[in-house]
């Protein structure tokens, strides 16, 4: 547990200082917001990579942060805020079962 809470913080802090210095900044409260999904979305895949977990639970576990965001966003921004924030989320956790399935283990874990 404690290696998905380092991939959260490291994908959050990185994408913060992306998208607030280099892409252009939309305010500092939406670039860490946007920033979280992103952390948050690294963070729950190295999380649910265990093979002996069944696909269920894996995705059951990955709409559960995605209905975080959105109530997130939701209570604090706009429907135009929250939703991009969850398709980053669901890219940046498809995108590590991607990358997953070139090994022959399927898991970026071992």
């Amino acid at each position: 547990m404690p290696k998905a809470l380092l991939y959260f913080l490291i994908g959050t802090v990185l994408s913060f200082l992306l998208n607030h210095y280099v892409l252009g900044s939309q305010g500092w409260m939406i670039d860490l917001y946007n920033g979280t999904a992103f952390g948050l979305g690294w963070g729950m895949a190295y999380f649910v990579d265990k093979p002996e977990w069944p696909l269920s639970k894996k995705m059951g576990i990955s709409f559960i942060g995605i209905a975080v965001l959105l109530l997130t966003g939701f209570l604090f921004f706009d429907f135009q805020t929250a939703v991009p924030s969850v398709i980053k989320f669901s890219t940046v956790f498809v995108g590590y079962y991607l990358i997953a399935s070139f090994k022959s283990s399927k898991s970026l874990r071992n």
